[in-house]
């Protein structure tokens, strides 16, 4: 199933995002269930590539893995310094611990 790159698919990707507090991460799939959007992580990328402000917190969406997307490494690098200045560590390997740093939208 295809989704329609709509404003307002959009609009629910960038809210669920700015919901996820500072010093936390979430997945692209997690943010995909919390927009009504189950199965469609790479919709989260798609309107990640689109972003053109800081006003949603987009560096603290990551992969299943634990690590940053691979992107345009000047955006790759932004994105780890944004996080590690949140607090989030990074092992040898660049993976985030996830058990350690996901965001729980029920327990936080």
């Amino acid at each position: 199933m295809t989704l329609v790159r709509s404003a307002e698919v959009y609009r629910r990707i960038y809210a669920a995002i700015k919901k996820i507090p500072c010093g936390r991460v979430a997945t692209y799939a997690q943010i995909a269930r919390m927009a009504g959007l189950p199965g469609h992580a790479r919709q989260v990328g798609y309107a990640l590539r689109i972003l053109k402000n800081d006003s949603v917190p987009w560096q603290r969406i990551i992969n299943a893995q634990g690590k940053i997307s691979e992107r345009e490494p000047r955006l790759k690098k932004s994105q780890r310094a944004k996080l590690a200045a949140e607090g989030i560590a990074f092992n040898a390997g660049g993976r985030i611990s996830l058990p350690r740093y996901q965001w729980k939208p029920y327990f936080d």
